[in-house]
């Protein structure tokens, strides 16, 4: 299976991203109609009355929490129902479960379930969930992928159009990573169905997974319900447009985190920017979304020296395809 990037293409309708700053000052046009509605939130560490308020007061719906004890989760539950909030996920991060050090794996295993027990404290459906990092290994840059796959195994027939003798040490660590956090995972899935909380796996730069159809296609090796995948529509940027990505993923997507890239002139490389000041063209994810009949929450990650209320009128602008 092939991994098809259009560079060219992309910097075509990302330059309609790239110059935001003049764009924001042209009156705003209707918004178009969507089918579903999307629901703003921050990430927050544990969720109090004291971080949730202002929030509240700057119009997100709800939060994205960190791992604690199912007791004090269900307290911050009560809280953020008082405030008439919502906790919608779990930020449970990096797992090692591709470590030749058993009591690692098993160690990022014991914290997964606790991230687990503790979004069905909050109430929340879904962990995040980063299943490995595979690094110091030589690998195509990230426009020059061209992904092949078994269809059986999963594992890596080609990674770029040609030389892909100098790329078998990173084939051989994806496979290897493929494969045990596949075994990972599956210890999970049971206690994903008695906590009712989906295991979302997310990419974030691990240099695994760099292709959509080929993670939809280890999503669906599971054939299970309860392991899908946190979409973070910036950490994409470099590989391909994140809409291509959002029409491959399809219903598999749970959860988005909301970040922004600005590549460089070349299309090649770049940095992470405030949203709606990069090259993400959001109009189009924001319909590309629709297409998909997503209807869930919207996390924003970053943008930090924004403030609060500037956050939410971007997201507003993003969820409304204005931007």
């Amino acid at each position: 299976m092939e991994h098809t990037l259009d560079r060219r293409e992309f910097l075509k309708v990302g330059t309609a991203g790239i110059g935001l700053g003049l764009v924001s000052t042209l009156p705003a046009l209707s918004a178009p109609a969507f089918k579903g509605k999307l629901h703003k939130a921050l990430i927050v560490g544990t969720p109090s009355e004291s971080n949730m308020k202002p929030l509240k007061e700057a119009g997100f719906d709800g939060v994205e929490a960190g791992i604690t004890s199912p007791e004090e989760a269900a307290n911050s539950r009560k809280e953020a129902n008082k405030l008439g909030m919502s906790i919608s996920s779990v930020l449970r991060g990096w797992a090692e479960f591709n470590s030749d050090n058993k009591g690692k794996v098993d160690g990022s295993v014991a914290t997964t379930v606790a991230a687990l027990k503790a979004a069905q404290g909050y109430g929340a459906d879904a962990v995040l969930l980063v299943p490995c990092r595979i690094d110091g290994v030589a690998m195509p840059a990230p426009w020059d992928f061209r992904v092949h796959f078994d269809d059986n195994t999963g594992h890596l027939t080609a990674v770029a159009d040609k030389e892909n003798d100098k790329y078998r040490p990173y084939m051989d660590a994806h496979d290897k990573a493929y494969d045990m956090s596949r075994a990972a995972i599956q210890r999970l899935i049971p206690v994903a169905g008695e906590t009712g909380v989906v295991i979302a796996v997310e990419n974030v730069w691990n240099n695994m997974f760099v292709d959509p159809v080929h993670l939809a296609h280890f999503i669906d090796s599971f054939k299970s319900p309860w392991v899908k995948i946190y979409f973070d529509i910036g950490n994409h940027v470099k590989y391909s447009p994140p809409e291509h990505w959002i029409s491959v993923l399809k219903d598999r997507i749970v959860k988005c985190h909301v970040k922004d890239f600005k590549l460089n002139s070349d299309g090649h490389d770049g940095r992470f920017v405030d949203i709606c000041d990069g090259s993400v063209n959001w109009p189009v994810v924001r319909k590309a979304l629709d297409d998909i009949s997503y209807c869930g929450w919207m996390t924003i990650e970053g943008s930090d020296d924004l403030s609060l209320q500037e956050r939410s009128m971007r997201l507003d602008r993003i969820i409304k395809g204005l931007v």
